[in-house]
């Protein structure tokens, strides 16, 4: 066998570059990972942009960091346990013919996603912080053989956000915040490729399915962007959040290594199928989030929040090649924006422990016929407990489990290359947090 390389390929790998809701490890519509914060996990993912607890507010709404007393780090951590299972129903060759092999098994990939913060207190109105953080992610992981396997075999995509900000209080009652985000995606990609069909199609005596090959894609990226916020508070008991996260665009860059079977190895005479480098341009939305934080008793508190997504930037996702002979391949996406909705209750059943939960509903910015392999959409309803424990001024410990439920997905991806993958997804994700609050 040879490695070598065939650009009509990189498409739907690529795909999975527009970093990264988890296939679903991804827990926003899309690909966005929302656990920064174990707290806001508990509330079912509601009320992020009012966040004064802690500093993962560095994330959410740096204007928060004015609420923090003194010096203080967060550390959090979350398992990440997806399911996701697919259902054949007619995927076809070119041909007509059915396509053999499994339905995948179970493609979700188990995964940790950790995040840091620090904050610094300057003066009594002016702080400083810096977040380490995942805001994107993507891990799935299909059986070799599997009907879908032209389309898909393993998309794993993490991305490292480094988030310095500083927060200023501008009067009693209401506070600003400004941040620079710095971000690292890197991204390994697979699928299988149909020589058979491909040596036919050249007058070669090969059948569809019957000479496969392999195709694994590795890019990566640095891009930066901004986040903002503002925070107001009409009264103690009253608190409004406006935060804003900038686009991002990524210039992914990298290589295909493709693996030839070697009776066929004639295709590579005219260039085709060997090693080049590609790079795709992938435009990440910017997101909009008003919430609020409402006090109705010493001992209950509720927060909601609408979040808006412009993921309407993603409408298409074009590979260049440096190869020339190798055509631009495009792939077209079509998403669309999302409004995001959320409510969460807090109880306090004494100073030393609250209790929390809540629910989203956040629906997918994919359509039905835009439906991939690599990233199945679905609606979902997030709905979170949790709890948090301080066991003195300076230490305090949280704790929250989320189930996403997803609906089900159907798929008619179709390709003049790879055949009709057809049929339904099932999926869901169960998150569990654990986070750390230090103040000194």
């Amino acid at each position: 066998m040879k490695r070598s390389q065939a650009h009509f390929y990189l498409v739907p790998i690529l795909t999975t570059l527009t970093i990264s809701n988890t296939a679903n490890l991804v827990l926003a519509g899309g690909f966005a990972l929302n656990e920064q914060s174990v707290k806001n996990v508990g509330n079912g993912y509601a009320g992020t942009a009012v966040n004064i607890d802690d500093a993962s507010a560095i994330f959410f709404n740096p204007a928060g960091l004015t609420h923090l007393t003194g010096n203080s780090v967060t550390g959090s951590a979350f398992v990440i346990y997806p399911t996701v299972r697919f259902q054949n129903q007619g995927s076809t060759v070119v041909t007509g013919a059915p396509l053999t092999g499994s339905n995948g098994g179970e493609a979700g990939v188990d995964v940790v996603v950790p995040n840091l913060y620090a904050a610094w207190s300057l003066s009594d109105t002016v702080k400083a912080g810096i977040g380490f953080n995942v805001p994107f992610g993507l891990a799935t992981k299909y059986s070799n053989d599997w009907v879908g396997r032209y389309q898909a075999v393993e998309s794993r995509l993490a991305t490292i956000n480094i988030n310095p900000t500083v927060a200023v209080k501008l009067s009693d009652n209401f506070s600003v915040g400004a941040g620079l985000n710095v971000q690292y995606a890197e991204a390994t990609l697979s699928n299988a490729i149909d020589f058979g069909l491909i040596g036919r199609s050249a007058g070669l005596p090969t059948r569809p399915q019957q000479a496969d090959g392999f195709v694994k894609v590795t890019g990566s990226d640095w891009s930066v962007g901004y986040n903002l916020g503002v925070m107001y508070e009409p009264s103690k008991s009253t608190r409004i959040g406006l935060s804003y996260r900038s686009a991002i665009t990524q210039d992914i860059r990298g290589n295909a290594d493709f693996t030839v079977p070697q009776s066929l190895q004639v295709l590579t005479a005219r260039g085709q199928f060997t090693d080049t480098g590609a790079k795709a341009v992938v435009n990440l939305p910017d997101i909009l989030s008003l919430a609020v934080y409402q006090e109705l008793s010493p001992r209950v508190s509720v927060v909601g929040d609408v979040t808006w997504t412009n993921w309407s930037r993603f409408k298409e996702l074009r590979v260049q090649f440096d190869n020339p002979r190798q055509a631009d391949s495009v792939q077209p996406e079509n998403w669309e924006d999302t409004y995001r909705f959320g409510l969460g209750v807090n109880y306090a059943v004494n100073d030393k422990l609250t209790l929390r939960t809540g629910v989203t509903y956040d629906p997918s910015p994919i359509k039905d016929e835009f439906v991939t392999a690599r990233l199945p959409g679905g609606d979902r309803t997030l709905v979170g407990v949790g709890a948090s424990y301080r066991p003195s001024k300076s230490f305090s410990l949280d704790v929250a489990y989320s189930h996403v439920f997803t609906e089900d997905s159907p798929i008619n991806q179709s390709s003049t290359t790879t055949g009709t993958v057809r049929g339904e997804f099932e999926s869901s994700v169960d998150v569990v947090g654990l986070q750390l609050n230090w103040q000194f």
